[in-house]
């Protein structure tokens, strides 16, 4: 039997309850047997908020996903560099594990922009669209999309830190120890 992996790609900065949530919806409702958080690569010359380095993505990733069994970290895009697209990145991993069958999974905001995914049609074909609808965004697509019931919550990792930049709270919005990597290595500072 095939294993069953989702993939859940992002900037992650940071990863928020609203990651974890879906991240964790999408493995019960279709039975995966992991979801693998996979954090997108910034080129060199474009400059991550507030100097947020990728190191410091990755280690609040793994704060977040810390303790969950199921979840993992899937460094791919960030081990290869340039600019990342999911049909490259999945052709990759098709190739290093032809036994596993790939959920990508996508918020509201992904399924409408679909069309104008790079090699949108060859990639519906590698992958099953695990779609979550997002406040404000339609989930009508052409394209093959598994939608999965989730409580529909509107967090925004921009949002999140302009709050941390003002001093605000971050409580029940971030993992406990996400907002400690955060004060400890005091990111998005004013």
């Amino acid at each position: 039997m095939k294993k069953k992996a989702g993939i859940l790609g992002g900037t992650f900065n940071p990863p928020h309850l609203g990651h974890l949530m879906i991240a964790n919806e999408v493995l019960e409702a279709l039975q995966l047997d992991e979801v693998r958080f996979m954090p997108n690569y910034h080129p060199p010359h474009k400059e991550m908020d507030h100097r947020v380095t990728d190191e410091d993505r990755i280690h609040m990733l793994q704060a977040a996903i810390d303790g969950h069994p199921r979840f993992v970290l899937e460094l791919i895009e960030m081990e290869r560099k340039g600019t990342s697209y999911t049909f490259d990145t999945m052709k990759a991993l098709q190739e290093q594990e032809p036994e596993t069958e790939f959920y990508f999974i996508i918020g509201g905001d992904m399924i409408e922009y679909l069309p104008k995914w790079y090699k949108i049609a060859e990639l519906s074909r590698m992958v099953t669209f695990a779609g979550v609808r997002r406040p404000g965004y339609s989930v009508e697509t052409p394209y093959p999309v598994q939608l999965v019931d989730t409580p529909e919550i509107y967090l925004s990792s921009t949002m999140l830190r302009q709050r941390a930049a003002s001093g605000g709270t971050l409580r029940y919005l971030l993992p406990e120890k996400v907002i400690a990597y955060i004060k400890e290595n005091r990111l998005y500072e004013a």
